[in-house]
């Protein structure tokens, strides 16, 4: 009967192979396996094969894991009976099941878990082999099991959603695994998704563009005065577009000595796009068509604003400041409980900020947010109540407000009704 507690070895060290194989293929994915072909690790193709169909081989695995552990809790109750007695055999099950516990379950997966990819290396042959060998078996077996209880699963996945992604990026913030700007721009990322045009345009007031009928000194003097290097070109009015002027080209022809040379012979192509287009998608549209600007309409097309491609990048990695940017903050705390905003300053921002929820339907700016309260254009000194904020027109400019203080209310003030607003 020796040679019986020699199988009982056997299968308890097959046991933990087919443990760690689980554990480490479970944790494994096909990205991270193509990364170890590229790497030409050994078994990293067998492993890539495995990772394009993973539920073929895992459920060859747990059908394994099944019969290894069943036939060495029937050895050992067998055995344990021939050599004890009867009376021996519910505690030699019990000791067999904790000490079958810690060394396939704990010690086998906790190294898997440790030692991923080398684990799933080192069994991908194995994993491969049962998967090909058992392949007819469990289909029947998952077949069986479809019609005792109807359904088939998830056809791909499971998928993480993007609330366990963002969860997962702070729970690794905290942990020390993902840095705070690596976290912050995974957030950014999933609101670049959702983010459009409109958004993060530059506004048709604050478009820096020159007529068509004017020379090329015109431009530059316009550059040197904004140091932009693509301008638009218009007829009449900026609906009227008719492409756009580079710096460059204005400087090569201004080097050539064709300083009276009219802008219509060096314009070119401007592309347009809607203010609802998802910026992510325009993103793409400028990488792949290879331009930087693009001016913005409405559903009547109108251009209601520019946005470039500095604009959508900095929706992602935050502000980009250049040797022509001020550094005037958009938004600054200038006592306790007031700030000061700049009226474009998106509504998210300062929900995000003041920890509130302004509404943003209707609305994308916290300017268009005070206009809307009160229902006209404020003068400067005009204050407006809302929830427990008072906004006040710090600085307009013609008909946009420039500049708003914010002041957080105690709870316990009452707050005026926004149609008896007053001007100071």
């Amino acid at each position: 009967m020796n040679w019986l507690w020699g199988v009982v070895v056997l299968l308890v060290a097959f046991g933990s192979v087919l443990a760690i194989a689980e554990a480490s293929l479970t944790r494994m994915t096909r990205v991270r396996a193509l990364s170890l072909v590229e790497q030409k690790r050994r078994n990293a193709v067998l492993l890539e094969r495995i990772e394009a169909d993973p539920p073929r081989y895992l459920n060859a695995v747990y059908l394994t894991v099944m019969f290894v552990q069943n036939g060495s809790a029937i050895l050992v109750a067998f055995l344990a009976e021939r050599a004890f007695g009867s009376a021996w055999v519910g505690l030699a099950s019990f000791v067999f099941t904790l000490m079958y516990f810690v060394i396939v379950e704990a010690m086998s997966k906790t190294y898997a878990v440790l030692h991923s990819d080398g684990a799933a290396l080192a069994v991908a042959p194995l994993v491969w082999v049962l998967g090909r060998v058992l392949a007819v078996p469990t289909r029947w077996l998952i077949g069986l099991a479809n019609v005792l209880l109807p359904g088939k699963g998830l056809k791909q996945g499971p998928w993480v959603s993007e609330a366990e992604l963002r969860a997962m990026a702070e729970a690794g913030t905290e942990e020390g695994t993902i840095e705070e700007e690596e976290k912050d721009l995974i957030h950014s990322i999933f609101e670049f998704g959702d983010t459009v045009v409109r958004e993060v345009m530059v506004p048709r007031p604050d478009i820096v563009a020159i007529e068509a009928d004017k020379k090329l000194r015109d431009v530059q003097a316009l550059v040197l005065q904004h140091g932009y290097s693509r301008i638009p070109v218009f007829e009449e009015d900026l609906d009227q577009v008719i492409g756009l002027v580079f710096a460059k080209d204005v400087l090569k022809a201004l080097h050539q000595g064709k300083q009276d040379m009219s802008l219509r012979d060096i314009v070119r192509e401007a592309h347009f796009v809607p203010e609802s287009k998802k910026a992510a998608d325009l993103l793409r549209e400028m990488q792949k068509e290879k331009f930087h600007i693009a001016l913005v309409t409405d559903e009547y097309g109108s251009v209601v604003g520019l946005v470039t491609l500095e604009d959508l990048l900095e929706e992602l990695v935050g502000e980009i400041t250049d040797e022509y940017d001020r550094e005037e903050p958009e938004v600054a705390e200038v006592g306790p409980g007031v700030y000061r905003v700049d009226g474009k300053v998106g509504i998210d921002e300062v929900n995000e900020l003041l920890d509130v929820e302004l509404p943003d339907e209707e609305w994308d700016t916290v300017g268009g947010l005070m206009m809307g309260l009160l229902g006209e254009i404020p003068r400067e000194g005009t204050e407006v109540p809302f929830q427990n904020l008072t906004f006040k027109a710090e600085r307009v400019n013609g008909r946009r407000i420039a500049k708003i203080l914010i002041t957080r209310r105690d709870e316990d003030e009452r707050p005026a009704e926004p149609a008896e607003a007053n001007a100071e």
